[in-house]
């Protein structure tokens, strides 16, 4: 059974690295990936109503350009990649706003995986995540999605890093992506306990032995770290070991919390180097 993976593209750099991570990570596995890029005819909101409907200059003019980009696109992959058979392109060129294009295409086409990069062409260069990359994050939360820096390494992950508190539990549906690219990639998942309490509680310790059950059959290592905020703790860690990916469930009003805001982004500067992996709570 093929994987389907989306692809959104602005034909940036960076969208072309996450690509590229895409076809390394799923190199032996037969996918169907969507290159999906969403155009507007204008910056104007008001303009782009009023040129939703095909026929207009605009959205004619922007269409043609983003066709011919995707076009453009797949012979690059052709060529630089000389062919995997077990992969298979399609484009997607879809006049909307990129969210709404991306919660478009994983209901029509039944999505499993979007992989992207972490901004476009006109995100500001002095972030991390670009507003895209963010709200994609945190309100596509019926597939997990892989966002992909700029600056990563472009080797697969060896050391994945899953932060917890163990104060809630966990769903072996909801880390099946987790593993599977552990397995995939061979990789260690480095679970990091962040907490302000130096001992568990009874339901704490519980936690933990599920997280035990759920990674049966994949290398795991238990690790800790006290009296940091969960972005200092995550940086210190990824930091000192060089670890590979930080994976996450985005659950409401827990742990991370607001994780995927601004300001938080902002402070976490593993972003800038590994990819991260975001699952979401399935009670959400």
């Amino acid at each position: 059974m093929k994987r389907k993976i989306l692809l959104p593209t602005d034909f940036s750099n960076n969208s072309w690295l996450a690509i590229n991570y895409a076809l390394q990570l799923f190199e032996n596995e037969a996918c169907d990936f969507y290159l999906l890029n969403a155009f507007s005819g204008t910056n104007s909101l008001i303009d782009n109503i009023i040129n939703m409907e095909s026929g207009g200059n605009f959205f004619e003019e922007a269409k043609e350009e983003s066709e011919e980009n995707l076009s453009k696109l797949l012979d690059k992959l052709i060529i630089n990649k000389h062919g995997n058979p077990k992969h298979n392109f399609k484009t997607i060129s879809m006049y909307n706003e990129p969210i709404e294009a991306f919660k478009d295409a994983v209901e029509q086409k039944d999505i499993e995986m979007i992989i992207m990069g972490t901004k476009g062409k006109t995100s500001n260069k002095g972030t991390v995540f670009g507003s895209v990359a963010v709200n994609t994050m945190e309100k596509i939360r019926n597939c997990p999605i892989i966002v992909v820096p700029e600056k990563a390494k472009h080797s697969l992950p060896k050391e994945i890093v899953f932060p917890t508190s163990y104060k809630t539990h966990y769903k072996r549906r909801e880390l099946s992506y987790l593993t599977d690219i552990a397995k995939k990639c061979d990789a260690t998942i480095a679970i990091l306990h962040i907490s302000e309490e130096n001992e568990l509680d009874n339901n704490q310790k519980e936690h933990k032995h599920m997280l035990k059950d759920i990674f049966e059959g994949v290398n795991y290592t238990f690790h800790s770290l006290s009296n940091y905020s969960v972005e200092s703790a995550v940086n210190i860690f990824v930091e000192s070991r060089n670890s590979d990916m930080v994976a996450f469930i985005n659950k409401k009003h827990n742990f991370f919390g607001s994780i995927l805001t601004n300001p938080m982004v902002k402070g976490i500067a593993f972003h800038s180097k590994v990819p991260i992996l975001v699952m979401h709570d399935l009670r959400n």
